[in-house]
């Protein structure tokens, strides 16, 4: 940590696919953002409407249902924002504008590697600002059904994730990963696990106005304990990769880095989002820090709202008395 830098892209680099619950065509472009931006999606207007902007933040999110949600009080804004989210965090990128022509980011292949893609034929480039972490001091813990529970815990060597996965279906059953995240890790043991599901599960999210462009090109596709998908799975526990992608992700909503050990069971979008609420609504819980020691600020009021609104904010440093 000591020394770090924020970072963004180089130049522009852009995708496009199709929402995998809408089905429809839409552009997702990476621009470069300047120091203490944070990301930042900006949806295109359409039909003479004005573009929205909106900072991902945890208090963007507006549903979790099937996917990750951002939006504002005019409503949605951007869906299934997790896995470009999850490829900005795993790479390390500080600053970014994410922006999107259509209401739900492309799924591409399902998993974050064709973000990574994008951003690789571009590049990053250092910028002139010290990275700001959110440390996490205490452990947090919330609760969900069926004995679901996701908790962060302090953790002094950067953002690990510990997650476990029990699915009634003897191809899934319990699987468990543990990984210290940073860019290597990221790319090598994560970024290609591909979003999952079930074939019995199909006409209820058609029903239900789910799925209507999944397909074996851009999901795992499980009925009667085998995978449908011609090529088979890229890791023999694929399922709990991707849920630790969708993690990472979902947790890049803190609006920086996290310093702290995420463990989840049976975890998900809900539960995800859950626990970094009840982590941020806890002013003893977390500080701010930067790459290099800082001086204290007042409280974590200011701290909130300078994330927030991306404005630079002094850091917590080491405590003194």
């Amino acid at each position: 940590m000591k020394g770090a830098k924020q970072t963004t892209l180089r130049d522009h680099t852009a995708v496009s696919g199709i929402g995998v619950h809408s089905g429809l065509a839409v552009t997702l472009t990476l621009h470069p953002a300047d120091t203490d931006t944070g990301i930042v999606f900006i949806r295109n207007g359409r039909d003479g409407a004005p573009d929205r902007e909106i900072r991902a933040d945890f208090r963007a999110v507006t549903a979790t249902e099937f996917a990750t949600v951002l939006g504002d009080a005019s409503g949605p804004l951007c869906s299934t924002a997790e896995h470009v989210l999850a490829a900005l965090r795993g790479l390390g990128v500080d600053n970014a504008v994410v922006e999107v022509d259509g209401a739900e980011a492309p799924i591409m292949d399902g998993s974050a590697q064709p973000f990574i893609d994008a951003i690789d034929l571009v590049g990053l480039t250092t910028q002139n600002a010290s990275r700001r972490y959110i440390e996490v001091l205490k452990p947090v813990r919330v609760a969900g059904k069926d004995g679901a529970h996701g908790e962060l815990l302090p953790f002094a060597r950067g953002f690990r994730v510990e997650a476990e996965i029990e699915f009634d279906d003897p191809l899934i059953g319990h699987q468990s990963l543990a990984i210290d995240v940073n860019p290597d890790t990221f790319r090598r043991e994560v970024a290609r696990a591909r979003t999952f599901g079930f074939m019995r599960d199909v006409a209820k999210l058609w029903s239900a106005g789910y799925a209507l462009g999944a397909s074996f090109e851009n999901t795992l596709v499980v009925t009667e304990n085998r995978v449908l998908n011609p090529e088979g799975m890229r890791f023999p526990d694929e399922f709990v990769r991707h849920k630790v992608l969708d993690a990472i992700g979902d947790l890049a909503l803190a609006g920086a880095p996290l310093l702290a050990l995420y463990r989840s069971l049976r975890g998900g979008h809900k539960l995800n989002h859950a626990v970094l609420s009840a982590l941020m609504s806890d002013p003893t819980a977390w500080r701010v820090v930067e790459a290099e020691p800082a001086r204290r600020i007042r409280g974590h009021a200011d701290v909130a709202a300078g994330l927030a609104t991306g404005l630079a904010v002094p850091a917590y440093g080491p405590d003194v008395s």
